[in-house]
């Protein structure tokens, strides 16, 4: 690839998507509080929606948890732990079994969307691209891990760590750790990119609620309203 078209690639737009994503997100809040949701599909049909939803949302927090800890966790903080192989590894390991369970789920997912007439009829346009967009992004996230079989002394894996850090860290230069990598991965990391930039105008702009309730568990105290019987 031309150092030009890599630089834009995986350098340049990678900000402009998080960029979007943020201010997308905000400016949807504010102006359209109400579309703020997932639009659920239960009340027209049940069917596979349980199983589906409970096999993609385990399967993809932990795949989504274990690339922020496998990636930005630095190095200093892991080392005396695992050596770089052992932690390829567990990434492996951990993100192959959660990326199949999160694909078994969304395939339900997808098959009861389309498959099933009322479902198909009240899905927009976009509620169908996204989850067939995260169906490719986790094809492409278990195609890497027999890619990364190949590459067991950890090296690859500490490239693809040492470009995320960058990005996350602002550090210059980061689009050539990218250089001459499998376009698997490049791919991969690109339709990221893509899913976060398209989420504030689609049902994944939810997921920040979900962040908010992880944060909402985790308050030393809960506000609990009783209704009370008036003495007179």
């Amino acid at each position: 690839m031309p150092d030009t078209l890599n630089f834009l690639l995986f350098a340049i737009y990678p900000y402009i998507c998080l960029a979007v994503l943020l201010l997308g997100s905000l400016v949807r809040y504010d102006r359209e509080p109400y579309s703020w949701k997932s639009d659920s599909s239960q009340t027209l049909r049940t069917g596979t929606l349980r199983w589906g939803s409970n096999l993609f949302h385990v399967g993809i927090l932990t795949v989504v948890l274990g690339h922020f800890a496998g990636f930005l966790t630095p190095g200093w903080a892991i080392d005396w732990l695992l050596s770089p192989a052992q932690h390829q590894w567990l990434a492996m390991v951990v993100g192959g079994l959660a990326g199949a369970l999160a694909l078994v789920g969304i395939v339900l997912l997808i098959m009861r969307r389309l498959g099933d007439a009322r479902v198909r009829r009240n899905s927009r346009g976009w509620d169908i691209t996204i989850v067939l967009m995260l169906l490719l992004q986790l094809l492409l996230g278990l195609a890497t891990v027999p890619l990364s079989a190949q590459h067991l002394d950890g090296a690859m894996f500490e490239r693809l760590c040492a470009y995320v850090q960058g990005i996350v860290y602002f550090q210059g230069n980061v689009a050539a750790l990218l250089q001459g990598t499998p376009w698997v991965y490049q791919v991969h990391i690109l339709l990221g990119f893509t899913i976060f930039l398209v989420s504030p105008f689609t049902r994944m702009v939810h997921v920040w609620s979900g962040v908010g309730s992880l944060a909402y568990l985790a308050r030393p105290y809960q506000l609990v309203r009783t209704r009370k019987r008036l003495q007179h």
